[in-house]
């Protein structure tokens, strides 16, 4: 089947690789030409386990090309939509970008064999696809809505073997038919995987994505809530995660105590989603400013301590930062923690220095001002304080014996280390309540 995903961005280029691996022919479009010239040439321009392979082996197999010229994409049949939604100035998801994509598709539609269907899977506000439906079926469409769950450093992963297929469906039977079937097709490989396929309505569909990130960002706040509390107690919050995780209604996951989530999904999503209910005439999501508070302070507690840990005053005094990406596996560092504990540092007038296997030479081109390290040994020579703050394999299996730092203060913002390997080698170590 001949597929469409317009958009190119992080949740586009993958998506479209892995369609294009598993056997559909695929057309990715995006009006950045720079972007699109470097995933032509089979050259991922993000960070992604798996991704650049798979991107390299589908361009040069010919079933994925990639193009500015939406005229290219005429004769497909499916026609994902991966654009951004960034967070508007009033915290609602801005939908420039979706409603610029359809502008430019459903022009260039109607010579596919048989029935065409949009498929979203933008991040949008409930309500979005009752709103364009319309749109889509006078230029000869259907519409089905298709939620991305994808986790970055485990994005094909997600895409090739998800753990559920959301679709949003039409209220017209017909149209709710035709589209199941034809989006079946084209996951026909994944559902052979046993995959649970869920059908609802568009906005039941819409609001899985977002429901689902503003829970996992409730359970981050929440054990780092506690963790606070430990640090006022002397109680150990990785004892307390785990006592609690044990619990099979609440589980493990999302429970380490840190400095805080970040990315392009969670952060903006939550308050997005909060905007969105706001506009509905609805407090219902409230409580969503304290969760993205408790975030937000977790990341000034680990420059604090830093501080703190320095007799108070940082001037001129070198601190080693480990990572500037928001988690490992990946070079993406919007609203990292580590930026902005970065700046904070910064702004008390000490010298940092940053290095990240990923992010690290990424920041080196946009920010040439920031001290960057090729490695943890580089950037902890001669520093009087190190913060873990993403938990890279090569951070947390350091051997702090083998260190240089003119200072053996380290702050664990990830709670990946032993304190006692740290400690036993003369370190003072300062966790995220666990001290």
């Amino acid at each position: 089947m001949k597929i469409s995903v317009i958009g190119c961005g992080y949740l586009g280029a993958v998506h479209a690789a892995s369609m294009a691996e598993i056997g559909h022919t695929v057309v990715g479009v995006d009006v950045d030409e720079e972007k699109i010239a470097l995933l032509a040439a089979g050259k991922a321009p993000f960070v992604e386990p798996e991704f650049d392979e798979m991107l390299a082996r589908n361009v040069e197999a010919g079933r994925l090309t990639f193009t500015t010229d939406f005229s290219q994409v005429s004769d497909a049949q499916v026609h994902f939509i991966g654009v951004g939604t960034p967070q508007g100035p009033d915290g609602s998801a801005d939908m420039t970008y979706v409603n610029a994509a359809l502008d430019s598709l459903l022009p260039h539609m109607g010579q596919a064999d048989g029935p065409s269907i949009v498929v979203g899977k933008s991040t949008v506000p409930v309500g979005t696809a009752d709103s364009i439906e319309q749109r889509v079926v006078d230029a000869g469409a259907i519409l089905i809505w298709n939620p991305e769950f994808l986790r970055e450093s485990f994005a094909v992963q997600d895409t090739l073997r998800p753990d559920r297929l959301v679709y949003g469906v039409s209220k017209d039977a017909e149209r709710a038919e035709v589209s199941q079937r034809i989006l079946d097709e084209v996951y026909a490989t994944i559902l052979e995987l046993d995959t649970p396929r869920l059908i609802m309505d568009f906005p039941t569909a819409e609001l899985v994505k977002v429901s689902a990130n503003s829970f996992l960002a409730m359970k981050i706040s929440y054990i780092n809530a506690m963790a606070e509390i430990c640090d006022a107690t002397g109680a150990d919050v990785t004892m307390l995660a785990e006592a609690i995780g044990l619990d099979d209604r609440i589980g493990k996951k999302f429970l380490r105590a840190g400095i805080g989530y970040g990315g392009g999904c969670l952060p903006k999503d939550t308050r997005a989603f909060q905007a969105r209910t706001e506009q509905l005439g609805l407090n219902s999501l409230d409580f969503m400013s304290d969760i993205n508070a408790i975030n937000d302070r977790r990341r000034k507690h680990a420059a604090d301590l830093a501080i703190e840990a320095l007799g108070g005053d940082v001037t001129g005094k070198r601190i080693a930062l480990l990572g500037a990406a928001f988690k490992p596996n990946t070079d993406d560092m919007r609203n990292s923690p580590s930026i902005d504990i970065a700046k904070m540092l910064r702004d008390a007038g000490a010298d940092i220095v940053i290095t990240d296997p990923a992010a690290g030479p990424v920041l080196k081109v946009r920010r040439p001002d920031v001290p960057v390290a090729d490695t943890a040994h580089e950037a902890i020579k001669g520093a009087e304080a190190t913060l873990l703050l993403t938990e890279w394999d090569e951070f947390k299996n350091l051997d702090p014996t083998t260190l240089e730092p003119a200072g053996k203060i380290v702050i664990d913002g990830r709670n990946s280390l032993d304190p006692d390997t740290w400690k036993n080698a003369g370190w003072t170590y300062y966790g995220m309540g666990r001290n």
